[in-house]
């Protein structure tokens, strides 16, 4: 009896060199790992990983149960969650810009002041759950490298297991890479400027959002 393996080798193979491009392209949600990073630290690096994992997983399940057809009938439901996220993060960016004019209070430690949203799981979730990013790659990214002749289910398990893994990989490496700057930005005055990077690298991911749109 032949085994026939779950997904086509040569076109596995495509899509790993595709997705490795995709995963370290600066896009909303690296930028948000940034800005993650640079406002809460390493830890809160890994949980907002998470959140935006999570979300990356949401979108194969409903890749699985027919995005392409939801995404035909009913596409302005698909933008106003866009949408919906671009505002979302364009708030985090403002919140963050609003503590850079307030600047630091006197007899406060000079560390990271700004709090984005409720958790760094919470915000990962939305942006990633909101990326316009996530609907092209699950439309026309990833359907060419299916092969209908074969189980869609354990194809699906595949691609998701390689797209997660790849995006948490260059997610953590940008998040960390905020961490440590800022824990260089320790000296006074440094404050302000922190937390309007911040901010601005949350606002560019919110245009990035809103132009996919």
């Amino acid at each position: 009896m032949t085994y026939v393996l779950p997904v086509d080798p040569e076109r596995y193979a495509a899509f790993l060199g595709v997705m490795a491009v995709l995963a370290v392209t600066p896009g909303p949600a690296n930028l948000f790992s940034i800005a993650n990073g640079m406002a809460r630290g390493k830890r809160a690096v890994v949980v907002g990983v998470l959140g935006m994992s999570l979300a990356t997983l949401v979108w194969f399940t409903a890749a699985a149960l027919g995005l392409g057809a939801l995404v035909l009938a009913f596409p302005e439901a698909f933008r106003l969650i866009a949408v919906g996220g671009a505002l979302y993060v364009a708030w985090l960016g403002g919140k963050a810009l609003w503590a850079a004019v307030r600047g630091a209070v006197p007899g406060r430690p000079e560390r990271p002041s700004l709090t984005l949203g409720r958790s760094a799981f919470f915000d990962g979730f939305m942006v990633q759950l909101a990326n316009p990013k996530a609907v092209l790659f699950f439309t026309a990214v990833l359907p060419p490298f299916l092969d209908l002749g074969r189980p869609l289910g354990p194809q699906l398990a595949l691609f998701a297991l390689a797209t997660v893994g790849m995006d948490m990989i260059t997610m953590n490496a940008y998040g960390l890479g905020g961490a440590a700057l800022a824990r260089r930005m320790t000296a006074p005055g440094f404050r302000r400027g922190f937390d309007a990077a911040v901010g601005g690298l949350l606002l560019l991911a919110a245009v990035l959002i809103g132009l996919r749109v």
